[in-house]
Formats: structure tokens, sequence, C-alpha cells
């Protein structure tokens, strides 16, 4: 039973640190719209939906009311439509991702994610329609998010798709160039995709899924920073407990949330995510978490280990709170969504190599990053296996969601507004990986791959 302590902490914590709900996510399979009439199959997606979610939004309100518990984003989670579309007899998958939009905003949700493709071991017809839908499909729609995934400890990694990826990334770039590039902001390249992830661009509701789902994404980065600001000087051992205990803090509160809107709904409840994510507002900083332990900014040296022990500490308490901890988990380093990493980056002391061996010990990878605009797309999918192979071989989830800002050089800033902030554009190699990528085939699994 909570005491009056524990009460009042909470609501200092939702009041002065940021602590919220970042998102209910609700899955929703679309399986069962599959049709050789691509019209046909369009209307399904939207019935489906629409009937499915349509009292997410006003639950959502309802319950932060209620509770006093600020739920920032309501959202939507589809069956990666590669899977669905490829039952239609059409060459072009935007009208797709059209069906998704019209039926997000007649919902009232912020996103719907899942115009995606899971191609780790090979690409079929229907994946490729999708992926090549994909710029057009960003540019013409407001609230659709997209993925690819490119690999998997099991499987490797499909080089093909990651080439692919990269001229689709410059294309998304380009075709929606006259608000710097935002159609990138909406798409992530992962390699062990996981199929409860509530957060965007990355959301999309797996196979292995029920019909309909209620996942919850948590977040506190300042509330784990206010902490650790009482243990200042301490041993790491005590900056590990601290965080573990705010952690469970956290989750407790993200799985009364999960638990309320599955009832109210009558969906049932799957998981929730106690992924770190972090906000451009002040106070609201994973990057900040780490310079309280003593470093001086984010990205000098013994960022990777102050990480790796958030991290670490994270998951630790979350799994105490709640029996069914799911998606991502852990932290995230976004870089335009950070404003201490906005602040870092900007400085020179966070950059592309800096943030990629970050990637090793956190949630996702290289995430919300601005880049010239002038990058080849080889480069670009230089970068994604480079992130690909340090999830494949870790056995962990890895993305890239980066953004060729076009007509920005090193120096320049990228304004996304809202949630995605602001992204400083930072300087890439400026040797050449093209003879890399152009091999095509695929990076074999490792050795870790054969557990059976």
């Amino acid at each position: 039973m909570l005491n009056s302590k524990e009460i009042l902490d909470t609501i200092s914590m939702i009041d002065q640190q940021h602590l919220d709900i970042r998102t209910i996510t609700m899955g929703i399979s679309l399986l069962d719209c599959a049709d050789p009439d691509a019209e046909t199959a369009c209307r399904k997606i939207y019935d489906k939906i629409c009937r499915r979610a349509e009292k997410l939004v006003f639950t959502g309100e309802s319950i932060e009311r209620e509770f006093g518990i600020p739920i920032v984003n309501k959202r939507i989670s589809v069956t990666p439509i590669a899977l669905v579309a490829g039952a239609s007899v059409t060459n072009d998958y935007v009208p797709f991702a059209v069906a998704l939009d019209k039926a997000a905003k007649n919902t009232g949700v912020n996103f719907i994610g899942g115009f995606s493709a899971l191609v780790q071991k090979g690409l079929t017809a229907g994946d490729r329609k999708l992926i090549e839908a994909i710029p057009e499909a960003l540019a013409t729609t407001d609230l659709v998010c997209s993925s690819v995934n490119v690999g998997s400890t099991k499987a490797g990694i499909n080089m093909d798709a990651v080439a692919l990826m990269g001229r689709t990334i410059k294309a998304a770039a380009e075709r929606t160039a006259e608000r710097g590039g935002f159609g990138c902001a909406k798409l992530v390249v992962f390699c062990n995709a996981v199929e409860d992830n509530p957060f965007m661009a990355g959301a999309f509701h797996g196979v292995g899924e029920g019909d309909c789902v209620i996942n919850v994404g948590v977040s506190g980065p300042g509330v784990v920073c206010h902490a650790l600001e009482k243990v200042k000087g301490q041993p790491f051992d005590v900056v590990a407990e601290t965080i573990k205990k705010t952690a469970f803090r956290i989750t407790r509160m993200g799985q009364l949330v999960a638990q309320e809107a599955s009832r109210r709904l009558d969906v049932p409840f799957g998981i929730v995510d106690l992924s770190l994510a972090p906000t451009p507002a002040i106070g609201d900083s994973v990057a900040r978490i780490l310079e309280e332990m003593g470093l001086e900014v984010c990205g000098t040296h013994g960022t990777t280990a102050a990480l790796a022990l958030l991290n670490d500490a994270v998951k630790k308490g979350g799994v105490m709170a709640s029996s069914h901890v799911g998606g991502l988990s852990g932290a995230f380093i976004p870089v335009s969504e950070d404003e201490g990493m906005i602040a870092a980056a900007a400085s020179g002391a966070l950059h592309l190599d800096k943030l990629e061996a970050m990637t090793c010990v956190c949630s996702v990878g290289l995430d919300m990053i601005a880049v010239p605009g002038g990058t080849t797309a080889e480069t670009i999918s230089a970068i994604i296996a480079d992130e690909a192979a340090i999830g494949m071989v870790n056995s962990k989830t890895t993305a890239v969601r980066i953004i060729p800002a076009p007509g920005k050089v090193v120096g320049d800033t990228v304004e996304f507004g809202g949630l995605l902030g602001s992204a400083p554009v930072m300087p890439v190699h400026p040797f050449g990986s093209a003879d890399f990528i152009q091999r095509g085939g695929r990076i074999p699994a490792p050795m870790q791959s054969l557990k059976n």
C-alpha cells in the first residue's frame, strides 16, 4: 500500500520532474484485412482501425484527468503492411499509407506505426513495393510512421536491403526537403526489431501478437536525474541502487495506467516499456543524467560506461515492478529529442562514432541524427550496416533514424518542432563505402545464433 510520502513524491515527480506516460499504444492485427483487391483491403484496414481504436483517445484522456498522470501520446501500431498488402494485386502501396493516415486522424491519435517490412533474410515482391512506396507515403501523409527490419542475430544482415534503405532514406529526405527532410524522422531501420514496441517511429504490431493489445511506454529522465542529485559523489553502487528504485516507481505508475486502459477498453494488456525517453524540454534529458554522474559533458570519455550503468539499472528496477516488461526498455539517446544531447553535439563533444559506441550498451541506436544533405546513399547504408552489426552480434535491438537534411551542412540546425526537437547537423567520414555496399548479399549470422 502507498503511504502519504510515496504519494507526495509521485506528485512531485509529475509536477516538477517531467514524469509522464509517454504513450498508450494500441496494437491491432490487420492480417484479416488482406484482400486481392487493394481498394477493398484499404477499406477493411480503415474500418478495423476505426472500430478497434474508437475510444482509445477518450480513454487515455479520462485516465489522465482522473489519476492526474500526464499521458503525452495516444498511438496505434498495426501489422507490417507489407504482409497485408502482399495479397493485393497492385504495384502501388501508397494508398495503404493513406488509409492508415485517414484512420489515425479519425481516431484522433498522434501517430500510427506499421508501414513496415521485415526483410532480415530476403525481400519478397511485397516488401520491395512497400519500400519503394516509403518516400511518397511519408511525404503525403501526416501521422504514418515506417520501419524496416534488415537484420537479426538469427538471420544475419540483408545487405541488399541495407543498400536499398540508404537510397530510400535519401529519397524520403528529398521528397520532404521543404520541411528539412522531415519524412526521415518518421522512418526507422532496425536490426532485431521487437514486436511490442509502443514507441514511434518504429512501432508495429508483430505477427506473434493477438488481435488487439494495449502497450504502454513510460518515461522519466528528469526523475532519475533529480534522484541522482541526492547522491552526488557517492560510489557507483549507490548510483545503481538509486536508479533501480526510481525505475521501479516509474514502472509501477506505467503498470497502473496500462491495466486501467486495458480494463476500460476491454483489450488485453501487453507490456510496459520502461525506456527513458527524453524530450527537448529542460530537465527531461538522458544526457544530463550521465553528466550528473560526473561527466563534464555527454560524449567525453566515460560516457559509454555511465550509459551502461544507467541502462542496466533501469531494466533491473523495472522488471521488479511488472511481470510484463517488454518493448525496448532502457535508455534512448535521440539527439534531436534530448536537450542535453543537442548541446553536447553542438559543442563538438558528441559525434557519430561516440554515439555508435554508446548504442552498444543502451536501447535502440543512432536516433534522430541529422547529417549533411550531400551525404551519399552508400554512406547512409554503411552507417546502417555498422549499427545492424552491433545489434546482430550483441543479440540486441539496434536502429538508425537518420536525416540527410537537404541543403544543410555541418554546423547548421534542422528544426522539427514538438517532441522531435531540433538537430545540429553532424559530420560523417569523408571516405567512401560505395564498393562495400555494392557487394550485396548477406552478412552471415554470428556463432551466437546457433543456440538450438
